[in-house]
């Protein structure tokens, strides 16, 4: 039933708890979002450089600098299903992915690594996958063997070859992947060798009566435990070094089976994978902020979420939000999805509504 995880990114190629408890306090609402481009297409990441937010635009196909004047100075003209992009100093990472619209497959994707002064490594996250394929420990699908359900939902299956290199962040020296496709974390070098850092986990759910009842389907599926696909989104380090991921559930998020979006924390040391916050409806972007704060963009939502210690907030309600980022001033930067074809693309900031955190000594 992988027909049941189309990424939301596929009209351009192709879901906190913490050790120390806390109270969060009232915080200050956020500045209304001021527009600062509209000359975007699908702005699916933005990384804050300097005094230069970069885009990654998966409707224009390029890697571009955001001008005073909101215009986009291309980096990087004819990147196909371009969705990441990252920096480090003088470096500049970002991916790519050649797929067929009318059936989602992706056919070519990867990292570009460009050097400083020139000169671009790729990182061929197809051939990484087509060669390993990390995520076929794990089950999805129904976990029956019941012929009036697999009928429905077709059988357990392992995971298949696919890659979508969708996200890209720098770590120390090297990057790291949030491969929507392939279901895991990898870490690229600038020479472009790959390795895997984590495969994360199915997603089960147990569809009650009322939901198979509304997805028109057949008494007998209702209590179908279906282990969906994690579909990584985003993938950002924090200032201890830790990893923070969003996946979407690789299945409906409607209605019918609400909504199923993750935020994650991965060890870098142990690569051990947990859990902080669900229940996002479309996590499809993730940013560090300070105090603690993990901003996550809800695209089916239409909201930016705040995660600290454990509490889920809104930060601000914006329609068709698709990519968050931050400075190191605090502002907030979001890019929006077009609503319909008459609508551009956005990119707006957003300043103040910091949450402060007093924690419990014990």
């Amino acid at each position: 039933m992988r027909h049941l995880r189309p990424l939301i990114v596929g009209c351009a190629a192709a879901g906190l708890a913490v050790s120390v408890p806390g109270i969060a306090s009232a915080h200050p609402k956020p500045s209304p979002p001021r527009t600062v481009s509209t000359s975007v297409g699908a702005p699916f990441n933005l990384e804050v450089h300097g005094s230069r937010v970069l885009v990654a635009d998966g409707g224009a196909g390029l890697v571009g600098s955001v001008g005073r004047n909101g215009t986009i100075s291309p980096l990087v003209s004819g990147v196909p299903g371009a969705s990441g992009v990252a920096t480090r100093g003088a470096w500049l990472a970002y991916t790519s992915t050649v797929s067929d619209e009318s059936t989602m497959e992706n056919f070519a994707s990867g990292v570009h690594v460009r050097r400083p002064g020139g000169g671009t490594v790729y990182a061929d996250t197809t051939a990484y996958e087509a060669k390993h394929n990390p995520d076929a420990v794990n089950s999805y699908g129904p976990q029956t063997e019941d012929p009036c359900v697999t009928d429905v939902l077709g059988p357990k299956y392992t995971g298949a070859l696919d890659s979508h290199a969708y996200s890209v962040a720098r770590n120390g020296n090297s990057w790291l992947l949030a491969d929507a496709g392939a279901n895991d974390l990898l870490s690229v070098t600038d020479s472009g060798r790959i390795s895997t850092v984590a495969v994360f986990p199915p997603q089960p759910h147990t569809v009650t009566a009322d939901q198979a009842d509304a997805l028109g389907m057949p008494g007998c599926v209702a209590g179908t435990t279906y282990n969906f696909e994690p579909v990584p989104t985003d993938v950002e380090v924090g200032p201890g070094g830790e990893i923070y991921v969003t996946t979407l559930p690789g299945g409906p998020e409607g209605p019918e089976l609400g909504a199923r979006g993750a935020l994650w924390k991965v060890n870098p040391s142990t690569h051990k994978i947990t859990k902080l916050a669900d229940g996002f409806a479309g996590a499809t972007n993730l940013a560090i902020g300070k105090h603690g704060n993990v901003y996550v963009a809800e695209l089916f939502g239409g909201k930016i979420s705040v995660v600290n210690h454990g509490r889920v907030s809104t930060l601000v309600n914006l329609p068709g939000v698709v990519s968050v980022e931050t400075a190191p001033n605090g502002t907030v930067y979001a890019g929006t999805m077009g609503q319909d074809a008459t609508t551009p693309g956005s990119i707006v900031e957003i300043r103040g509504g910091k949450i402060c955190t007093r924690h419990r000594v014990r």
